[in-house]
């Protein structure tokens, strides 16, 4: 007889159900969410367990691995098609999810998640860090910006290192203003130290990571955008075909088809947003900056002129995931390829 387990994972504690090949429940229990407590809670079972189902949550990564460590099957399951099995059980209960978790681990109707390395998962971490920073400071100068405009003040398009300055320089003489900007500007100091310590972590990582320093020689693709690629693919192996990239971080278009209604939507941004906006900033630092003559660009220009600039830079990025991807597993650094002469650039 074969058993399987479900395990529903909450913040404290997780639910735990088991199952016979038949879809028999042999037991419930709940555990605290501890690598450790799950492991004593699974012995109690005193079977041997074919396979164990958890949802991809925060705490997957961490609980999968100490489970693995012990010696335990563990699969980390994709958490959209785990709901949709879930949702026929007429009541929402944790007891009810490890139910039906367990029930698909039985059935084999899952779609197993890779569990990134502990590495990826840190330098990830770091990026998030990062563009959290940014993006706060982005917002806190909106800020300040409103209440400069109330108070008359039109600041225009300083640079972020020249924005303190300006802003002491041109509000000076209003005192009142100056009380409520001076500890926004104390803060905004702060976030661009912290995060200059940030964008040092990041470039000692890249100029040690000799991926990254591959997948930099592509033109557009600075650190970022390739600690970022290198932390999401984590192991570029576990995609048989590089295109398959491009559809793993959404960057595909969609597709809705039923009898005569054959829809295509736009990309389904599904998977990893984080790497999926940097490549898109890569592919627009690509056709508008580069100056470099390259095959890619000159595809990705022909494509604005029929398509417009925006598709251009969609259809460049999902390019790019694929090129990465193939010259990671290759490893070999990007070829240009040969610049047409004028007579054939002409002609064309």
């Amino acid at each position: 007889m074969r058993y399987y387990a479900g395990l529903d994972v909450s913040l404290e504690e997780t639910s735990i159900c088991v199952v016979d090949e038949n879809g028999e429940i042999v037991k419930e229990l709940r555990s605290a969410s501890e690598p450790e407590a799950l492991v004593i809670s699974l012995r109690t079972v005193d079977r041997r367990l074919e396979r164990i189902g958890l949802e991809a949550c925060p705490l997957s990564a961490w609980l999968h691995d100490g489970l693995r460590d012990a010696g335990w099957p563990a699969i980390c399951i994709e958490t959209r098609k785990a709901n949709a099995a879930m949702k026929t059980m007429p009541n929402k209960t944790d007891r009810n999810d490890a139910r039906a978790l367990a029930q698909i681990m039985r059935t084999g109707w899952f779609r197993e998640v890779h569990v990134k390395s502990r590495q990826s998962r840190l330098w990830r971490s770091l990026l998030v860090a990062r563009r959290t920073i940014l993006s706060e400071m982005g917002s806190i100068e909106n800020v300040v910006r409103a209440i400069l405009r109330e108070a008359g003040i039109k600041l225009g398009k300083p640079s972020r290192t020249a924005f303190d300055q300006r802003i002491r320089e041109m509000a000076a003489s209003d005192l009142d203003v100056m009380d409520l900007i001076r500890p926004l500007l104390t803060v905004l100091k702060t976030m661009m130290e912290q995060l200059a310590t940030l964008t040092k972590q990041v470039l000692d990582i890249v100029k040690s990571e000799e991926t990254c320093r591959r997948l930099m020689s592509v033109p557009g693709v600075g650190p970022i955008t390739a600690l970022a690629f290198r932390a999401t693919i984590d192991r570029p192996e576990r995609f048989r075909h590089s295109r398959d990239v491009g559809v793993h971080l959404g960057l595909t278009p969609s597709r809705y088809q039923s009898g005569e209604t054959d829809i295509q939507g736009r990309i389904s941004r599904c998977g990893d947003e984080l790497t999926r906006s940097v490549l898109y900033e890569a592919a627009n630092s690509l056709l508008v900056r580069s100056k470099k003559w390259s095959s890619l660009k000159a595809w990705g220009m022909q494509i604005a002129r029929r398509r417009g600039m925006a598709r251009a830079r969609v259809a460049v990025a999902r390019k790019l995931a694929v090129i990465l991807h193939r010259m990671w597993s290759e490893g070999e650094d990007f070829r240009f390829g040969k610049e047409p002469s004028a007579s054939v650039a002409v002609a064309s």
